[in-house]
């Protein structure tokens, strides 16, 4: 059993992550920006699946500042790099999460090494893959990389920018640090706690009947549970090491599709849910006015799929059908109150 330090326990992939370690018999250290975060986050994991209280410690570091990273990885055989900057809101420039993602990643990776870590393990995710890219027919495979050069969104752009600078520092100045790196597309899956994660807010807004259409494009889904147990594969398998894994459930859906599992699941609890996907032409048109539709302007119309082939030869990693998790997810968001 090892000690392995997660950043940003609080978050939707890292509880689950630090969740699937406990699990596994190791001992866990999380950074919370927070410290009055910790009670709730000791009670969620706790719900989730009991566990020695002494396997796990809290402690508080920020990635947009040096304090508490070297204690934070002290003595830990492996990281799990979790924690991303996001905004609640539209960035007024792309710097606002390029430069945090971009030096939080070097600051953790310079701790790591300094403190002797033999891997790390970097949550990336698609946007860092697939955007940007002309269409085409064959599915993203881990060898593509975002166009960071093209009109993408900020998100995107910090993700790609991030992983390919945590590349650079590894091989030129890593002193034999090990790293893996996973990419999961859109994340579904049950709540561990009240929060409200952005890759819920999709399935939240159709429960709730403010998505009177489905927009028009498709995407890959994966369960967050099978996101934190190809971490747990990534950090240990010799295999893995300066690899990149893709993580989704199957191929793309469309988001009528989406909306069609929750119907069939959920029966009236789902009568909001849309039934019918938008027009291109007015998703783009309707683009000019509902800020949402905006950002999605790089996905209409279109089906970005991607394999998860790699990880399941490399790896041994298989996902659980994505129809279960769509319905979990809903009714996970209806148990926590949210989506009624």
């Amino acid at each position: 059993m090892a000690r392995v330090l997660v950043t940003g326990g609080t978050g939707f992939i890292g509880s689950w992550c630090v969740t699937a370690l406990l699990d596994a018999g190791h001992t866990v250290r999380t950074t919370v920006r927070d410290l009055r975060r910790e009670p709730a986050l000791r009670s969620w994991l706790g719900a989730a699946a009991p566990f020695d209280d002494d396997r796990l410690t809290v402690v508080r570091a920020d990635l947009e500042h040096p304090d508490g990273w070297d204690e934070a990885v002290a003595d830990c055989d492996f990281v799990l790099h979790v924690a991303s900057p996001t905004l609640r809101r539209t960035p007024a420039n792309d710097d606002e999460l390029v430069v945090p993602a971009r030096e939080g990643v070097l600051r953790v990776l310079r701790a790591a090494r300094d403190a002797g870590v033999r891997r790390v393990v970097l949550t990336s995710a698609f946007g860092a893959v697939g955007i940007g890219h002309p269409r085409r027919s064959t599915p993203f495979t881990e060898e593509d990389w975002t166009d960071v050069d093209g009109d993408i969104p900020p998100y995107q752009r910090s993700k790609t920018l991030a992983e390919r600078a945590a590349w650079q520092f590894v091989g030129e100045e890593g002193g034999g640090l090990e790293m893996a790196a996973v990419h999961p597309v859109a994340v579904l899956g049950p709540l561990l706690g009240p929060d409200d994660p952005p890759s819920l807010r999709l399935v939240r807004r159709m429960l709730e009947g403010r998505v009177p259409a489905c927009p028009p494009f498709g995407m890959g889904f994966v369960d967050v549970r099978d996101v934190a147990d190809l971490h747990l594969r990534a950090m240990t398998d010799p295999a893995a090491a300066g690899e990149r894994f893709l993580a989704v459930a199957g191929h793309s859906l469309r988001v009528v599709e989406i909306a069609g599992i929750l119907r069939d699941r959920l029966g009236q609890r789902a009568a909001q849910v849309p039934t019918r996907e938008l027009p291109v032409w007015l998703a783009r048109a309707l683009g000019a006015v509902n800020p949402e539709l905006r950002l999605l302007r790089h996905q209409l119309g279109r089906d970005l799929d991607a394999t998860s082939t790699k990880a399941e030869k490399l790896l041994g990693w298989q996902a659980r059908p994505i129809e279960d998790t769509v319905a979990e997810t809903a009714e996970s968001l209806l148990a926590h109150g949210i989506g009624k």
